[in-house]
């Protein structure tokens, strides 16, 4: 993708959604991180099922750990890695409570020092919890900023990096957000709905499908 292609490409994507927002379901800066744990190689509807009954009875880092490890797992069972999830999320949980008051930290290193929390993770909570403009490259991500040209990368970090360089400020805050929604709903991964794409003029993805 062309430089002078990259702000035509997001003024596209802003008009269409003015204020993206992630597709988790959550009340609080914890509630947030619960979500994006449990949310690794599981579906974000899938996640929301769980945690709504999950967070009725534990929404605070001290009711998860009183609700203890087999009680989260009887709640998350239907998600993927659900036992060593619940494992990370009670140790989690220890640590926010005992170096943190009970609070989510909001600084990277923080965040990725507590069990089960990755770059991608910790990426999330800082753009969605605090703001910041960072790039949570999940599969959708690495598909689009590779298939676009917007950001080739050979792994997650690399597209990353190549994000933060290329998108304009104006758009960086948002950015995750409309590359996610374009990678879930219209850029699939088997065949991409060219013909619906509202970018597709500024796309590098040669063989374009008709419908």
């Amino acid at each position: 993708m062309k430089a002078t292609d990259i702000e035509p490409f997001f003024a596209t994507l802003k008009a269409a959604n003015p204020q993206p927002l992630t597709e988790l379901e959550y009340s609080s800066v914890f509630e947030l991180l619960v979500a994006v744990l449990l949310s690794a190689q599981a579906t974000d509807v899938g996640v929301n099922k769980a945690t709504r009954r999950l967070f009725v009875v534990a929404p605070t880092p001290r009711q998860m750990l009183a609700l203890g490890e087999e009680g989260v797992v009887e709640h998350i069972r239907t998600i993927g890695l659900f036992r060593s999830k619940a494992r990370h999320l009670m140790q989690t949980c220890r640590m926010l409570v005992e170096q943190h008051g009970g609070n989510v930290p909001g600084t990277r290193e923080a965040l990725q020092a507590l069990p089960g929390v990755g770059r991608k993770t910790a990426n999330v909570v800082l753009n969605v919890a605090f703001g910041e403009p960072t790039m949570a490259v999940d599969t959708h991500i690495f598909r689009v900023a590779n298939r676009t040209g917007l950001a080739p990368g050979k792994d997650p970090l690399a597209v990353e990096q190549g994000l933060m360089q290329r998108v304009p400020a104006a758009y960086a805050v948002d950015a995750h957000h409309w590359l996610i929604l374009l990678g879930r709903y219209v850029c699939q991964a088997r065949k991409p709905l060219c013909a619906q794409c509202l970018v597709a003029r500024w796309c590098d993805f040669e063989p374009k499908t008709a419908a």
